[in-house]
């Protein structure tokens, strides 16, 4: 489990919890679990119905008591303003007449039974794929969670509920999820409900346990955790392209190989830049060593500035590495060249910002938009 952060639930009922380490001087375990909240709503763009103190730093609680908490306030919600109901066609056999007479059906009955009506109406029923997928993670909410709040709030939802039976075929209910204007308040749970039934998890567990294991991979968890605070600073004017793959390493025999497809690619004008995140510690003491820093991950940038840049000076690289006592501030810049340049930055995971990313010229707006969702009464420092 070296690259995954998250929470493993066994049949027994035993809870193995993986949080990043980053706090290295003080092992904090609620921080690493503030930190990894953070990261998974901005990286996943999850809806939140609120964020203040009571939910990231009071519910001292593993991950999954903290989705199925956000899960549960979603669904709430949604039930008070009301869920909602659609019309299904059924088709039975009755002594009376009630909707549409089925002709064909009728005609063909013997005529011991021509009392009975073959006829087919439409029912107003709450049992649509979106309310059964909804039944279904609340159930599965209601028997995992060991968390106070959330057993009363589930089992109060159970009750209202009672009459929506639950999924029987997830992907089959997932695929028919709508995303119409009658269905626009539901798209807020989905995400909830998606994480809870293991559709988004990398990992799942064999056999028929139904406890909740939410295991993800940390770069890419660290990646999209940079690209949204990237996303949010960056200029109008400037486009914010993840995993471009127009560049190829070489070509062969009439094609090309090795396509190249750098984390992110900015373009502001005629300029572009080109944007590495890692995972990984660097010590920016340790000069002699390199600072700790791989000298793949300089091959790699090396070919991205002379595919996606052409080698010349129409913008930078620049790799991001996470910050940490050793590494609090942007390193030198490494020149390949005289016109190709490679930037390496700290991002403050506590602040989501990234430091000194001005310096590299990358059009982001200035101000507190530039270092992140910092709270309005902080100062922020320019560097």
């Amino acid at each position: 489990m070296d690259n995954y952060v998250g929470v493993l639930e066994t049949p027994c009922g035993t809870r193995l919890e993986i949080l990043p380490k980053h706090f290295e001087l003080s092992d904090d375990v609620n921080k690493s679990r503030q930190l990894l909240r953070r990261m998974i709503l901005s990286a996943l763009d999850l809806p939140v119905r609120e964020i203040g103190p009571a939910d990231l730093q009071l519910f001292d609680a593993p991950l999954n008591e903290w989705v199925i908490q956000q899960f549960l306030l979603a669904l709430d919600h949604l039930v008070k303003r009301g869920v909602r109901f659609d019309y299904r066609r059924v088709e039975e056999e009755k002594i009376y007449l009630r909707g549409q007479l089925d002709l064909g059906k009728q005609l063909r009955q013997p005529p011991g039974r021509r009392h009975h009506f073959q006829i087919r109406h439409d029912i107003f029923l709450a049992d649509i794929p979106e309310n059964r997928l909804l039944k279904l993670a609340l159930e599965i909410a209601c028997k995992t969670t060991q968390e106070s709040r959330n057993w009363h709030l589930g089992h109060e939802l159970r009750n209202l509920l009672h009459e929506i039976p639950a999924s029987s075929n997830v992907w089959s209910d997932f695929e028919q999820w709508r995303d119409d204007r009658l269905l626009a308040r539901y798209q807020q749970i989905r995400p909830w409900c998606e994480l809870i039934l293991r559709q988004q998890t990398p990992m799942a567990l064999a056999h028929e346990w139904r406890g909740i294991s939410l295991l993800f991979p940390m770069e890419k968890l660290f990646e999209r955790y940079v690209g949204s605070i990237l996303r949010r600073a960056l200029l109008k004017e400037a486009s914010l392209k993840a995993h471009a793959a127009s560049q190829h390493l070489c070509e062969h025999d009439g094609g090309k190989v090795f396509r190249l497809e750098p984390d992110f690619l900015v373009t502001h004008g005629k300029k572009r830049w080109v944007l590495d995140a890692k995972w990984k510690l660097i010590d920016a003491g340790n000069k002699r060593d390199s600072y700790d820093l791989r000298q793949s991950d300089f091959y790699q940038l090396f070919a991205y500035g002379h595919k996606y840049l052409g080698g010349q000076s129409e913008g930078e690289l620049v790799l991001i590495y996470p910050k940490r006592p050793q590494f609090m501030r942007p390193l030198p810049p490494f020149d390949f060249s005289s016109q190709l340049r490679l930037w390496v930055l700290p991002i403050d995971l506590e602040h989501s910002c990234i430091e000194g990313i001005q310096t590299t010229n990358v059009p982001v707006a200035g101000g507190l938009k530039a270092y992140g969702t910092r709270a309005p009464d902080q100062r922020v420092r320019t560097r």
